[in-house]
């Protein structure tokens, strides 16, 4: 539940929880249309074997159902419904109006909306019952939620006993590669921003609520506090993505 009064942090600005709702969905609204391009533009392309990665962790089967929350244009949504196969479910959520419209319909063009279904959902307060859900994932969504601990305790309400939660999340850089990844993510990142979506100030937002972010311990402290079991994390890309793990 979000206090309107509680300060937290929107990239490096301490506002209010719900200024911060507020700002990162204007960040979104603004950023939707060229989403996936700018995805692949600043990850080079490597964002989808990270999406591949987590997909080797969802223990789903066919017939199981899972739930993708902050799943924007529902590249996770894709390769869930292709685990869980014909006889299975997949719920694709977000918070934001704009980036579900342009998953629904690149979706629909590429014949990909089979059994998924697309609601729009709070990660805070995700509207399903109790033990619903084998898989949870949330990829690259968790460091935009405006109260952390809600979300991840929202998220473990909605998994069945047994089930697991993946974290596919910007993570601490390791200290050899972190001087080139700042000067990358304050320098060239908001350039790029600029260019490909006349929008430089969304992709500082970006770097600065990477930094901010729970590191890779951090998080894990956090899932263990709202209940998740076996807890664990794999780094990526020398920690500049970290994709963490636990079971209910």
């Amino acid at each position: 539940m979000t206090n309107k009064k509680k300060q937290v942090s929107f990239g490096f600005q301490e506002v209010t929880e719900s200024e911060k709702t507020k700002k990162v969905e204007e960040v979104f609204d603004s950023v939707a249309k060229q989403y996936d391009l700018m995805n692949d533009l600043m990850s080079f392309g490597i964002h989808r074997f990270w999406k591949r990665f987590t997909l080797m962790h969802t223990g789903l089967k066919e017939g199981m159902s899972a739930l993708d929350v902050a799943g924007g244009t529902g590249d996770l949504s894709v390769l869930l419904q292709n685990q869980v196969g014909k006889s299975g479910s997949i719920i694709l959520t977000d918070i934001n109006a704009p980036m579900l419209n342009k998953g629904r319909v690149k979706l629909l063009d590429q014949g990909q909306l089979k059994n998924i279904q697309i609601i729009q959902a709070n990660a805070e307060e995700l509207p399903f019952n109790d033990d619903t859900f084998d898989c949870v994932t949330i990829g690259f969504g968790l460091r935009n939620v405006t109260n952390k601990e809600a979300a991840l305790s929202s998220m473990f309400r909605v998994i069945k006993p047994g089930g697991r939660l993946l974290i596919l999340e910007f993570s601490k850089a390791n200290e050899i590669i972190a001087p080139f990844y700042d000067f990358y993510s304050f320098s060239v990142l908001p350039k790029l921003g600029e260019w490909v979506v006349n929008d430089a100030d969304s992709y500082q937002y970006l770097a600065e609520s990477i930094r901010m972010h729970p590191d890779q311990e951090t998080l894990v402290n956090m899932m263990q506090t709202a209940g998740f079991i076996n807890t664990e994390y794999f780094n990526l890309t020398a920690g500049i993505v970290a994709l963490h793990v636990g079971h209910k």
